[in-house]
């Protein structure tokens, strides 16, 4: 079941101390800022509720996991302001992810592009079907994953990041982010990926939601700085994305 609206879902279901956000868009799952600023705020709201201790992040669909941003946004970006307010809405969502005093399990069913990868990096835990493919491609439209670049290289190393984001037209398969540190495991089909997640989901809800808490903290030392960090790389994105080399990717790209 896939949404058809133009400013995507998002949904939250509670069952005993798992919360289930689930966000959707009918352009593979891709987030305008609109569902940007919805899931930051829900993250923020769960991470006050002391009736959970888990949250598991999902997409809708059977195909993509996430292809980042929105396009038609990336697009119609005209000025600076703009283009800053626009890549920080990733920023918003990793910061939310960060500072969330839940731990965040990740369920990535399909592939993943640009800041769907920094989704997935910003999760504590992630599991994984085998269809989910990872790849960012920023570089080949004149701009960088650097809103992002921070969430990545912390899961998967400065080598790692090289080789994703120097990469760019290519796919790294799911095997290949596992082996890198992004996703803990794999599984071969989306029914085994849901039963795992599950379970995970039910064991973790059942430990000491302060002990996870301050596990939380521990996981996340040393990235106090990314509050103002991220706006930085965003304001660097809009500078960018403003640059004739991109407007003509762009226009390639869309036609």
């Amino acid at each position: 079941m896939t949404t058809n609206r133009q400013n995507g879902s998002l949904y939250t279901s509670i069952q005993q101390q798992v919360a289930t956000v689930e966000f959707g868009h009918p352009a593979s799952n891709s987030f305008p800022s609109i569902l940007l600023d919805r899931l930051t705020k829900e993250l923020n709201k769960l991470s006050e509720n002391d009736a959970i201790s888990v949250i598991v992040l999902k997409s809708e669909g059977e195909r993509a996991f996430c292809a980042g941003a929105s396009f038609d946004e990336l697009i119609a970006i005209s000025n600076l302001e703009e283009g800053k307010k626009f890549f920080s809405g990733f920023a918003n969502v990793i910061n939310a992810m960060r500072t969330c005093s839940k731990i965040i399990i990740g369920r990535v069913h399909g592939k993943a592009v640009g800041g769907g990868v920094g989704l997935a990096a910003a999760c504590d835990y992630v599991l994984a079907s085998e269809n989910a493919a990872i790849k960012l491609s920023e570089l080949t439209i004149g701009i960088g994953p650097f809103v992002i670049a921070s969430a990545v290289e912390r899961k998967i190393g400065v080598a790692g990041l090289a080789e994703l984001t120097l990469d760019a037209s290519n796919w790294k398969n799911a095997y290949w982010a596992k082996e890198k540190g992004l996703y803990a495991k794999v599984y071969d089909d989306v029914n085994t990926l849901d039963k795992e997640v599950e379970i995970l989901s039910e064991k973790l809800a059942s430990y000491n939601p302060e002990a996870l808490s301050e596990m939380k903290k521990t996981l996340w030392k040393g990235t106090d700085n990314w509050g103002s960090l991220l706006i930085e790389r965003a304001e660097v994105s809009g500078k960018l994305v403003l640059s004739e080399f991109t407007k003509k990717a762009l226009e390639k790209f869309k036609k």
